[in-house]
C-alpha cells in the first residue's frame, strides 16, 4: 500500500484536496490552514503560483526583475494587500510610481496621453479631457452627451461595446475603453459581459443615469488623502514573493509535478482521486481551481452537465516579450507606465509597459526595461510566431511607434496559451448555474469564474475554503493544525 492510500484506511479527519496550485489554490490552502483542518494541493506544474512569475537575474553586472504574468495588486479591491500583510509582506512592498504614472494612446500616427482623471472612457475631470487630442472634437462631444442621454433601465446583461457605445460613442470605445480593455481582461468588448466585469456602470446608469455627472459628484464627495497612494502595489523581488511567501506558510501536503487523472465517487462517501502517477487519495471535499477546461476534463464522468458547461467558456492566448536596453542606447518618448494601441492602429503589439518607469527596482539605472503585450482577442495570429520571431516582430513596432532601433541586452518571452478566461454576456448567469450543478463537496474557484485579477483570486479561494471550514464547524468536526510529519512536503514520498 502506498504512502497515500494507506491514509484512506487511517482513521483520520476529514480531509480536501485541492487541485491547482495557483493564487487562488494556495489562498484556499491557507486559509484552511489557519482553521486547522487537513488538506493535499496538487499541482501538474513543477512550481507553483499559476500565472504569477517573476524572473530575478542579473544581466552584466545589474539586477532585473522581470514579470512574466501579472505585474501588480489593485489595491481598491483588498483581498491580496490584506493577506500580503498577514503574511508579514508589508515592509516589501512597493507602489508604482505616481510622479510618471501617464498612460499613453498610439493613435493616428501620434503619441497621445491619457487625458488625467478618466475611469475607463468616463471623463471625471471635464478640462484635461476637452483639451486632450486623443479624441476628435465630435468624438469628445459624442462622450459628453452622456450628460443628458436617458438611462436604459432593464437589468439585462449587455457587451461593454455596446454600453460604451451607448452612453459615450463609438470613438470613445475605440481609441479608449477598448485598448484599456485588451490590457486588463484580454478581451473583446463586443463579446465582454458587462455586469461580470464593470457591474458599477450598469448601475450607476439605472439609478442616476449620466456616468460622468454621477461619478464626478461621487468623486467630490470623496475625502482625499493628505499623500497619494499608489492604486498599484507590487514587491521588490516581484509578485513571486507573495506566492513563495504563501507557499513557507503551508504545512499540509503539496504535491507538484503531478496531474490528476481522474474523480471517482468513494462507495464509503467522499471521493477518490486518482494521480497520473498511480496513488489514489481520499477527500471529503474537493476544491478545483485549474482553467475550465481541465476542470471539465475532471468533472466528465461525476457531472457531465457541468463539464459541458464548463467547456462553453472561451479561453484566448497572450504573451509578454520583455527586453532591456542601454540608457544611452534609447529614448523612449513616453514619460510615463506605459502606452496602449487601439485594436483600430492595426498593430501587432497590444500595449507596452516601461517597467523600469513604473516600478522602483525593476532594472539597474543605466538600463531600460520594456515590456509588450501581444496575442489575446487583439491580435491572435501573432502567437503562431516561435520566440525569436515574435521578439523581431516586437522590435519592429518599438522601431516603428517609438523610434527604438538598438539591440537589446536581452530578451523573454513568455506565452500563456488558452490561460485568460473571457467573460462573454451572461457570464455570471452561466456560473451560477454552474454552481447549482456542482456535486455535493465540489467547489469550483478561480479566474474562470467570479472575477480575473489577483484580489479576486485570492477571495474566491478564501471563499471555497470557507465553505468547507463552515460544513467542518457545523459537523463539529474542526480538529488542531496537524504537526508537520514526514508525510507533509513537496511531493508523495
Amino acid at each position: 500500500m502506498s504512502l497515500v492510500t494507506s491514509q484512506i484506511a487511517q482513521n483520520q479527519p476529514p480531509h480536501t484536496i485541492i487541485i491547482g496550485g495557483g493564487i487562488t489554490g494556495l489562498s484556499a490552502a491557507y486559509a484552511l490552514e489557519q482553521a486547522g483542518l487537513r488538506y493535499t494541493l496538487i499541482e501538474r506544474d513543477t512550481r507553483l503560483g499559476g500565472k504569477i512569475r517573476s524572473d530575478v537575474f542579473d544581466h552584466d553586472g545589474g539586477r532585473f526583475v522581470v514579470e512574466a504574468g501579472p505585474d501588480s495588486l489593485l489595491t481598491q479591491k483588498p483581498w491580496a494587500v490584506e493577506l500580503a500583510h498577514e503574511l508579514g509582506l508589508a515592509p516589501r512592498m512597493i507602489g508604482s510610481n505616481q510622479r510618471r504614472k501617464t498612460v499613453y494612446v498610439y493613435s493616428r500616427g501620434r503619441i497621445e496621453p491619457m487625458p488625467e482623471g478618466m475611469m475607463l472612457a468616463v471623463p471625471l475631470k471635464l478640462g484635461p479631457f476637452v483639451r486632450s487630442r486623443l479624441l476628435s472634437p465630435l468624438g469628445r462631444l459624442r462622450v459628453l452627451l452622456d450628460m443628458v442621454l436617458p438611462a436604459r433601465r432593464d437589468g439585462a446583461d449587455e457587451s461593454l461595446g455596446s454600453f460604451i457605445r451607448r452612453r459615450l460613442g463609438q470613438e470613445a470605445l475605440d481609441r479608449i475603453a477598448e485598448p484599456l480593455m485588451s490590457g486588463i481582461h484580454n478581451a473583446e468588448c463586443e463579446q465582454q459581459s458587462l455586469l461580470a466585469t464593470f457591474p458599477r456602470f450598469h448601475a450607476v446608469e439605472r439609478q442616476h443615469g449620466s456616468l460622468i455627472r454621477h461619478l464626478r459628484a461621487e468623486q467630490r464627495r470623496v475625502v482625499k488623502p493628505s499623500v497619494p497612494s499608489s492604486p498599484f502595489i507590487s514587491f521588490r523581488h516581484g509578485l513571486q514573493e507573495l506566492v513563495d511567501t504563501l507557499a513557507t506558510q503551508l504545512t499540509g501536503q503539496i504535491v507538484t509535478n503531478t496531474g490528476v487523472a481522474a474523480i471517482t465517487s468513494n462507495k464509503r462517501g467522499g471521493y477518490q482521486i486518482e494521480l497520473d502517477s498511480g496513488d489514489v487519495l481520499h477527500a471529503d471535499n474537493i476544491i478545483i481551481t485549474t482553467a475550465a477546461p481541465v476542470a471539465a476534463g475532471l468533472l466528465d464522468t461525476l457531472a457531465p452537465t457541468l463539464a459541458t458547461a464548463l467547456r462553453g467558456i472561451r479561453y484566448v492566448s497572450t504573451a509578454t516579450v520583455s527586453l532591456a536596453y542601454r540608457v544611452v542606447d534609447v529614448h523612449v518618448p513616453i514619460d510615463g507606465s506605459g502606452m496602449l494601441v487601439p485594436r483600430v492602429e492595426g498593430r501587432q503589439i497590444n500595449a507596452l509597459t516601461v517597467t523600469s518607469t513604473k516600478w522602483a527596482e525593476r532594472a539597474p539605472d543605466d538600463a531600460v526595461l520594456l515590456r509588450a503585450f501581444v496575442g489575446g482577442s487583439h491580435n491572435p495570429g501573432i502567437l503562431e510566431l516561435d520566440d525569436t520571431a515574435l521578439v523581431e516582430t516586437v522590435r519592429a513596432e518599438l522601431s516603428a511607434l517609438l523610434g527604438i532601433t538598438a539591440e537589446p541586452l536581452f530578451s523573454r518571452v513568455y506565452r500563456w496559451n488558452n490561460a485568460n478566461p473571457q467573460y462573454d454576456v451572461g457570464h455570471l448567469e452561466r456560473v451560477a448555474a454552474m454552481e447549482q450543478l456542482c456535486p455535493e463537496g465540489i467547489t469550483l474557484a478561480g479566474c474562470a469564474y467570479r472575477g480575473v485579477g489577483i484580489p479576486d483570486c485570492i477571495r474566491q479561494g478564501q471563499e471555497a475554503a470557507a465553505q468547507v471550514i463552515d460544513e467542518s464547524r457545523r459537523a463539529k468536526l474542526l480538529i488542531p493544525s496537524p504537526q508537520p510529519s514526514p508525510t507533509h512536503g513537496r511531493g508523495l514520498g
